[in-house]
């Protein structure tokens, strides 16, 4: 039996995002391993449950990390022994750790695929990530038998300048099956058994509690929000290191009424039935999927200008696009989707339509052709 290796540097990664490739896989008789760190127990309701064999190596996300060193080592002997038709590796410490580890099965045939969920390098990023991350990949791709990008911009850059194939697909896929559009009679009723009020304007922030991700903005954007709307309500959806300080800040703010922190949710299709406008205020992103899965439920997305979320959103369109750190503008924006029902209509009608190109159905397709299945 064939057999493929899929490489992350957390387990998380591989359980959230390639059960659409794994499937593809097995229908095709391949056996699927995963190797990356077990960090399943700190994501709530995470589990692999479509691997064959799972190798729980000492990855760390630091490149400085003594630990890739030891995961270096245990994922040359695995290789070694289970002699892999296909190692799929994925997330920066997990790829380049894999690509080297794989330098001496690729002599015996063994192809070695690297999903770039988004380079460090792109137009508009620090000249620092230029210097020290765009010679590490273009050196390992070298070492790469197929590149795969999921933004159009990563393709250019790559294509014209990486030593391998390189191939484009529209991110890791979403399933349709649980993010779609419902009717309003649909909406009201789910909310009412949610418990929010009837026709109270529920605004939805998803990422974790991170300086990146900046959910501080969004809070600071509900002053406006509130003037017009007072039971408004901000939804703000994950965890992490900013809890605390996001949680004084929304005392200070006097927002107590109208921001409520969700925490690590597993249900998150049903808040995406049930809001009016997804806001999304992060610094930097590679393919944001949770854009994705608003966009295919049907919202309006109102985001901050980044290359992630230019990728998805195209001003005016599909979706709104703000300068970043400016709460008042996102307001604005918001806002003007809650007063008028048919430019919001609009914007969620061309968000559904652009993002059905990203649900698993498609992304399988795209896998399938990569691997030539």
């Amino acid at each position: 039996m064939k057999k493929v290796l899929l490489v992350a540097t957390m387990q998380s990664h591989i359980a959230q995002f390639h059960r659409p490739l794994a499937d593809i896989l097995h229908n095709h008789g391949y056996e699927v391993h995963v190797a990356a760190k077990d960090n399943l127990a700190e994501k709530n309701g995470l589990r692999i449950d479509f691997a064959d064999r799972i190798f729980n190596l000492p990855f760390a996300r630091s490149p400085k990390s003594k630990d890739n060193y030891y995961a270096y080592k245990q994922l040359k002997n695995i290789l070694k022994a289970e002699k892999y038709d296909i190692v799929h590796c994925n997330t920066p410490m997990g790829g380049v750790v894999a690509r080297l580890a794989a330098k001496t099965v690729r002599r015996d045939k063994t192809k070695v695929i690297y999903t770039a969920h988004g380079f460090h390098f792109y137009k508009g990023s620090p000249l620092k990530n230029w210097i020290f991350y765009y010679p590490i990949e273009k050196m390992l791709s070298r070492f790469t038998d197929t590149l795969v990008t999921i933004t159009y911009e990563d393709y250019a850059l790559a294509s014209k300048k990486f030593h391998c194939r390189v191939e484009h697909m529209h991110g890791v896929g979403v399933d349709e099956k649980r993010y779609f559009p419902i009717d309003k009679t649909q909406k009201e009723l789910l909310r009412g058994r949610m418990g929010f009020e009837i026709g109270q304007k529920i605004i939805l922030c998803i990422g974790e509690l991170n300086d990146n991700k900046n959910q501080s903005m969004a809070i600071r954007m509900m002053h406006k929000i509130v003037e017009q709307y007072p039971n408004a309500i901000l939804l703000i959806a994950g965890n992490g290191p900013k809890l605390n300080f996001l949680q004084e800040l929304v005392i200070h703010e006097r927002l107590q009424s109208n921001v409520r922190f969700l925490g690590y949710i597993t249900n998150l299709q049903d808040y995406q039935h049930i809001i009016d406008v997804q806001v999304c205020c992060s610094k930097r992103e590679g393919l944001p999927l949770n854009v994705v899965e608003s966009m295919l439920s049907g919202n309006a997305v109102v985001a901050t200008l980044n290359r992630g979320h230019r990728e998805l959103i195209h001003d005016a369109e599909n979706g709104y696009l703000v300068p970043q750190n400016n709460p008042e503008v996102m307001a604005d924006k918001v806002l003007a989707l809650l007063k008028d029902e048919k430019l919001k209509s609009k914007i969620e009608s061309a968000a559904h339509t652009f993002a059905l190109k990203y649900s698993v159905n498609s992304v399988k397709d795209e896998l399938a052709k990569i691997y030539g299945l």
